[in-house]
């Protein structure tokens, strides 16, 4: 199994090269989105936080990602923190995968560097309560209990299970699906520090060993847009990478340029009509990781 040092992601998974591993993608990956569902009212949006909304200027355009700090929240605050900083801006999408990530995050924009806080330990699982606002998708994918918190995909143990644990809470753990925020690490499972890579479609064998932080809400065609590296380089781009111009959270930037994000509230009828229809477009081949919320910019 090939690995890289120091921040970046295992490049070879289950033992295969980095173009083999693109051609893994389902076609859930890269469908198009189910149409929203029509008569949405007030109460089928929610408004996302500036604190967990990260902006992310890049040369190809804006990417913007709402951090979940109830599944990560060591790595939420992570990303904040060096985003807040300006640690981020003008460094490099140095390793992007077609299908598969686009990385960054990295001074050195070779995979090998970090920022100089302490590493981050794993963050791959989480104990849910009650009071995480987890909402079920049922018969989408596996055995296994599926659904959203927020804008991320999770699996996980049955609320009744709660009854039988000493915290009254359940083991569950994200999942890797197209669109969601992860952070890079070395072949150390508690490695992670400043590189994270942006989804481009699902990859199942990234589940329980990286951990997801957030979900691109607006500006997935922008990631796809980044420029890719070769194959034979394991997707390194050493000639003219995209380059992040900026990222801040959006409670750190001032308030007249500061973006307002609305995205689609799980708990409003209007998830449900979007279940239903993403399920009858996906027939028997559909996961949590169809689910594609409707989200824009308000302002």
């Amino acid at each position: 199994m090939k690995m890289r040092v120091r921040g970046a992601i295992v490049a070879v998974v289950m033992a295969m090269g980095s173009a083999a591993l693109a051609q893994t993608v389902p076609p859930s990956a890269t469908q198009t989105p189910a149409p929203v569902p029509s008569g949405l009212t007030a109460a089928d949006w929610r408004t996302v936080a500036p604190e967990n909304l990260l902006v992310i200027d890049t040369s190809k355009g804006r990417i913007l990602v709402e951090l979940e700090p109830r599944v990560a929240p060591n790595h939420v605050v992570r990303i904040r923190t060096l985003a807040d900083q300006g640690f981020y801006d003008g460094l490099k999408f140095h390793r992007v995968i077609g299908g598969f990530m686009a990385q960054t995050g990295d001074p050195l924009g070779t995979g090998l560097g970090s920022s100089d806080l302490p590493d981050i330990g794993l963050e791959a699982a989480f104990r849910r309560g009650r009071d995480t606002a987890f909402v079920p998708v049922p018969n989408s994918g596996g055995t296994a209990l599926r659904g959203l918190v927020g804008a991320v995909p999770v699996t996980t143990q049955p609320d009744a299970q709660m009854m039988v644990t000493a915290d009254m809470k359940v083991e569950a753990q994200t999942l890797f699906c197209a669109g969601v925020a992860g952070m890079a690490r070395s072949s150390d499972p508690n490695s992670a520090n400043s590189q994270f890579f942006l989804m481009m479609g699902e990859n199942a064998a990234l589940n329980g060993g990286y951990t997801v932080f957030g979900s691109i809400l607006v500006g997935r065609e922008v990631v796809q847009s980044l420029k890719q590296g070769p194959d034979a380089a394991d997707g390194a781009v050493t000639q003219d990478p995209d380059i992040i111009v900026q990222a801040r959270t959006a409670a750190a930037m001032p308030e007249d340029a500061r973006p307002v994000v609305r995205v689609m509230d799980t708990r409003g009828p209007g998830f449900i009509a979007l279940v239903e229809s993403t399920r009858a477009a996906r027939g028997n081949r559909f996961t949590v990781c169809d689910i594609r919320l409707p989200a824009e910019v308000v302002n």
